[in-house]
């Protein structure tokens, strides 16, 4: 009597509920503390198996800070250099556009343990 393989698969941990803070002040204090969060996110998170990150910008938002004064560079420019070189992230962190308004940024963590 033939016997047939019964494949092996390993179980898949479960994918957590995603990390989420919004953002909402002057471009300068919502870069730092979007950055203070992931610093925090990544110490939080400890040993996982994998991560993504994922920063939202609603350009409303910014089209509002631009008219009031604020300038974009060089804060941007360093802050998205910073996040995709010094957490140590498998790939750098992606950002989104948004056409609707809402909050200035929007970080979200996703992770698999």
């Amino acid at each position: 009597m033939k016997r047939s393989a019964a494949k092996r698969v390993a179980p898949r941990s479960a994918i957590a509920a995603p990390l989420v803070w919004t953002f909402d002040g002057s471009l300068a204090a919502s870069i730092a503390d979007v950055e203070d969060a992931l610093r925090r996110a990544i110490v939080q998170l400890g040993d996982v198996a994998s991560v993504a990150v994922l920063v939202e910008l609603s350009l409303p938002a910014l089209r509002q800070r631009v008219a009031s004064g604020e300038a974009i560079q060089p804060a941007w420019g360093e802050f998205l250099e910073r996040i995709a070189h010094r957490y140590g992230l498998p790939v750098a962190p992606r950002v989104r556009h948004l056409r609707n308004t809402g909050p200035l940024l929007t970080l979200v963590v996703a992770y698999r343990s």
